[in-house]
């Protein structure tokens, strides 16, 4: 017996820029598929500004947020500091100047 294999949907960020812009909530893989795109120069500038603008004017649901965060932590190195004993903060600069 021969049986077919059904693959999920291809996401598309155009679709995933509509579904925030109607405030509809976003799953965590349209999500990770955002960031993982942009950090990896498939999705451009424009299409992330346009995402932002419509997370921005609708908001975000605490999945989304969760999710959201979970992705940027996971989209660079994560550093392991845990032979420190001491509690633990992290402070990064984005490059921007502060005057």
């Amino acid at each position: 017996m021969n049986v077919a294999l059904v693959s999920a949907p291809a996401i598309r960020t155009v679709d995933v820029i509509r579904k925030k812009r109607d405030g509809v909530e976003l799953s965590r893989s349209e999500i990770e598929y955002l960031v993982r795109g942009y950090t990896s120069g498939e999705i451009p500038d424009y299409q992330v500004a346009a995402w932002l603008m419509s997370a921005v004017i609708r908001g975000l649901t605490r999945a989304e947020t969760a999710a959201l965060t979970d992705a940027m932590l996971r989209s660079g190195e994560v550093l392991d500091l845990s032979e420190f004993s001491a509690k633990k903060i992290d402070k990064h600069s984005t490059g921007g100047s502060s005057r």
